[in-house]
């Protein structure tokens, strides 16, 4: 798991629906409050609705960089070299959609939604990684756009957008490094 890394260059290298579905039955096996499992991945091959998921992604994403953004912010993104511009999301051959439901499907309750969605995403990066895939978390702001192109309905709130391949043959990836494991372990055994 060391070795996984956020790429924004993708391969257009077809990767099968099996190996997706494996994925994401993956993330469906993570924990969730009360069983109650909170989420829906929705896995888009189709360039039609790429395109428009592209389109309308870089719209939100031009306000972010343009007027949202802090200078800070800025700064802090600079190494990684990201702007409004989202090719990825038309080349990647897959991109993994995941919403949290708001309530279930039969309007019962859900409970720990964000932790139990978190856990999931965690378990479908890390089953991406084993697969062989590269992977990027992408978060337009705001997402509603995703259920919109998608035809969700209003229970399910966009959480993630995942664009899931092989990395292009010359993707540049940004050095990096990880804070030791003194700095985010605390030990109490007293």
């Amino acid at each position: 798991m060391r070795q996984r890394r956020t790429v924004r260059e993708f391969s257009d290298k077809p990767v099968s629906l099996e190996t997706i579905q494996n994925i994401i039955r993956a993330a469906g096996s993570a924990p969730s409050g009360a069983n109650k499992q909170p989420w829906r991945f929705v896995a888009v091959r189709s360039a039609d609705l790429k395109h428009k998921i592209r389109e309308a992604a870089e719209a939100e994403e031009h306000e972010f960089y343009h007027r949202r953004v802090g200078d800070e912010w800025r700064e802090d993104l600079r190494p990684f070299g990201t702007d409004e511009h989202k090719p990825f999301l038309e080349i990647a051959p897959w991109l993994i959609v995941v919403f949290k439901l708001m309530k279930t499907d039969d309007e019962g309750q859900t409970y720990y939604v964000n932790e139990s969605v978190g856990i999931a995403v965690g378990m479908l990066l890390a089953a991406a990684q084993h697969a062989g895939l590269a992977t990027l978390t992408h978060t337009p702001s705001p997402m509603k756009f995703l259920g919109e192109v998608l035809g969700r309905p209003a229970h399910e709130r966009p959480y993630l957008l995942i664009p899931v391949g092989y990395p292009a043959d010359d993707c540049q990836v940004p050095a990096i490094t990880r804070k030791d494991l003194d700095e985010i372990m605390v030990v109490r055994d007293d």
